[in-house]
């Protein structure tokens, strides 16, 4: 004999929306939002005078064949690169080659005439005075660039004063904070501590075309100031 079941379909269905609605009911329950969290910032920042010289020669040549106008290039580099590692020392006058390129000159109708060129030298570091005095010295370049940044030293130096300025700060203000709303007293929860990035060079002030100068004259230069700033940022927890 067989027995045949009947489903209350509208019942049925009642019930599984209920349990499936349940456990999505438990997942969005918000957790409770902290009480008494405050976010804070503070800074500190410097002029200081840049200590770092950046200046780059150069030199053109061309002709009708590439290798005349190679060796040329060549030679200049040489005798200017002879002359700077006579005074080169590490961090303080430091010497490296360029960009050294050659490429064709065309005429109207796209044929090779002759060739073109350009070779340089960089000389960078803390020895102002006597980066000034090779750029008079060097007679088969002329200057192409000058620029000034502060070195990592400096940078480092001035950047680690800084911070205990800005986080002292920090912590002033988040003292000052917990008074004013009638807490005790204040934990740290999270916190950021970081300087503005490292400046690029900037042409120096006070330059002028090395062709315009006598063959021993140095280069005047004024490297300028810098700004590096500290910056402190994050959250507090006040206390009763």
């Amino acid at each position: 004999m067989t027995t045949t079941r009947t489903f209350d379909l509208p019942k049925l269905a009642a019930t599984l929306a209920l349990v499936m609605a349940a456990p999505m009911g438990w997942a969005a329950e918000p957790a409770p939002q902290p009480l008494g969290v405050v976010g804070l910032s503070a800074s500190a920042t410097s002029e200081v005078t840049k200590d770092l010289l950046s200046v780059t020669l150069s030199t053109t040549r061309e002709g009708t064949e590439a290798g005349q106008v190679q060796a040329a290039l060549k030679q200049a580099l040489d005798a200017a690169l002879a002359e700077a590692k006579k005074v080169a020392k590490p961090g303080q006058i430091d010497v490296q080659t360029g960009n050294f390129s050659l490429f064709p000159r065309y005429t109207n109708k796209g044929i090779i005439n002759g060739w073109q060129g350009t070779a340089e030298l960089q000389v960078e570091g803390r020895d102002i005075p006597g980066i000034a005095q090779l750029t008079g010295r060097i007679t088969t370049l002329t200057i192409a660039r000058v620029g000034s940044n502060l070195s990592r030293e400096q940078r480092e130096k001035v950047e680690s004063e800084l911070t205990a300025q800005a986080i002292a700060r920090y912590r002033t203000k988040a003292a000052e904070y917990a008074r004013h709303f009638g807490y005790s007293t204040f934990t740290i929860r999270e916190v950021n501590v970081g300087s503005n990035e490292p400046m690029g060079y900037t042409a120096a002030p006070m330059m002028r075309a090395k062709a315009s100068m006598d063959t021993a004259e140095a280069l005047p230069v004024e490297l300028g100031k810098g700004t590096v700033t500290v910056n402190v940022n994050g959250t507090v927890q006040l206390t009763k």
